[in-house]
């Protein structure tokens, strides 16, 4: 079977690189900005998203192989490392480019992300705020993003918010993880 991809949108994208770059089947993880088309073809810069006055979302576009990993199994790691039910914010990270968003690039994904949120809410207090959109466009973020938490373990941020994530992906999701 071919390779899929799927963006997902989950607060500062250093966090959801990390967590999937563990996974197996994951065969890259590039953060970046989704939304609608942009201005050039390079599209929008880190300063500008972190305004919180663009359109877009810092975002991990994942190419996975099926045959390795289920789409499920992706979704299963994506709700357990982040909080859905929180709307334009994951800890400090606050405003509309943190939104908790899934940026489908097949139907099925589609149909499969809607099914499991509606099956999943019951576990949580509060609405799962996640939406699910068609990918209209990803945009990879500057050099310096990629493979962040990998270059930078020991920096605070590193240390206080993605070691915790990381971790927690790492018990929950055992049989999940590369060899």
């Amino acid at each position: 079977m071919q390779h899929e991809t799927i963006i997902f949108g989950g607060g500062c994208f250093w966090c959801t690189e990390a967590v999937f770059l563990m996974i197996k089947g994951v065969e890259s993880v590039e953060p970046g900005y989704s939304g609608p088309e942009y201005k050039t073809s390079k599209g929008p810069s880190y300063e500008e998203v972190s305004t919180g006055e663009t359109p877009y979302v810092e975002s991990a576009k994942i190419v996975y192989d099926p045959d390795q990993i289920a789409f499920p199994e992706l979704l299963q790691v994506y709700f357990a490392s982040h909080d859905p039910t929180t709307q334009s914010r994951q800890g400090n990270d606050v405003g509309p480019q943190y939104r908790s968003v899934i940026f489908y690039t097949t139907e099925r994904q589609k149909q499969m992300s809607e099914m499991y949120i509606q099956n999943i809410q019951i576990n949580f207090s509060q609405k799962i705020v996640t939406t699910v959109e068609p990918l209209v466009q990803f945009y990879k973020a500057e050099d310096y993003h990629q493979k962040y938490y990998e270059n930078h373990k020991d920096a605070g941020y590193c240390q206080l918010i993605i070691t915790p994530k990381v971790e927690k992906v790492q018990e929950k999701f055992k049989a999940l993880l590369k060899k």
